[in-house]
C-alpha cells in the first residue's frame, strides 16, 4: 500500500512540476527608459516616403513580423527600431525605384497588452505610454476581490521566449505584456 501511494505521489508531483511555469527575476524584465522601441506584430506604422504621397501610408506588422508595401513588397520590421525599419524601406527603394529616397517612420500604434486573472474585465487593451502594471490593473476594471493587490506576473516576450517574473505595481508595462493577477490566499 506504501508503495503504491509512493507511485501516485511521485506522478502528481511529477505532474506539477511539468506544468508550472519557470519563474525569473523582475531585473531581467526591466528596459533602460531611454531603450528604443523594436517593432513587432500588432504595430501600427505610420511611413512617410518625402515627395511620394501614393507611397506614404499607414501599414501594419503582421503575424509573422513583416510589413507589405506598394512596389517593394513586404519588408521584414521584427526586432527593428523605427529609425533602422525606416533605413530598409530606403534601402529596397533605392533599388530601381526612387534615385535618393527619405523615409520617416513613426509608431501610429502600439501592440496591445493583456491583463488575465482576478480582474473585474479580463481582455486585451490598446498601450499607452508611461503605462505601469498599476494603470494596467485599472484599466481591466481593477482587481476583484480574491486579487492579491501586492505584485502581479507579468510575461514579457525576450530573445522569442516568454519569461515570466513577479513584479511589483509600479512596474513598467511594455507593448505585447501579459499581466495576471493572482489569487491572494487569506
Amino acid at each position: 500500500m506504501n508503495r503504491i501511494f509512493a507511485v501516485v505521489l511521485a506522478v502528481a508531483l511529477a505532474g506539477l512540476g511539468a506544468c508550472s511555469t519557470p519563474r525569473y527575476s523582475a531585473d531581467l524584465l526591466r528596459t533602460p527608459i531611454d531603450a528604443p522601441y523594436q517593432l513587432a506584430s500588432g504595430d501600427r506604422l505610420r511611413v512617410i516616403v518625402f515627395g511620394q504621397d501614393n507611397l506614404s501610408n499607414s501599414f501594419s506588422v503582421d503575424g509573422a513580423g513583416n510589413v507589405a508595401m506598394p512596389l517593394i513588397g513586404l519588408v521584414h520590421a521584427q526586432g527593428l527600431t523605427t529609425a533602422q525599419f525606416g533605413k530598409v524601406v530606403e534601402g529596397k527603394l533605392r533599388q530601381g525605384f526612387l534615385r535618393d529616397p527619405s523615409v520617416s517612420v513613426e509608431v501610429e500604434a502600439y501592440r496591445p497588452f493583456f491583463v488575465l486573472g482576478e480582474v473585474t474585465v479580463a481582455g486585451q487593451y490598446p498601450f499607452v505610454n508611461g503605462m505601469t502594471a498599476q494603470n494596467a490593473i485599472a484599466v481591466a476594471g481593477g482587481f476583484t476581490p480574491r486579487g492579491a493587490q501586492d505584485s502581479v506576473d507579468l510575461t514579457r516576450m525576450i530573445d522569442g521566449r516568454p519569461v515570466t517574473a513577479s513584479v511589483p505595481l509600479t512596474f513598467a508595462v511594455r507593448p505585447g505584456d501579459t499581466i495576471q493577477a493572482r489569487e491572494r490566499f487569506f
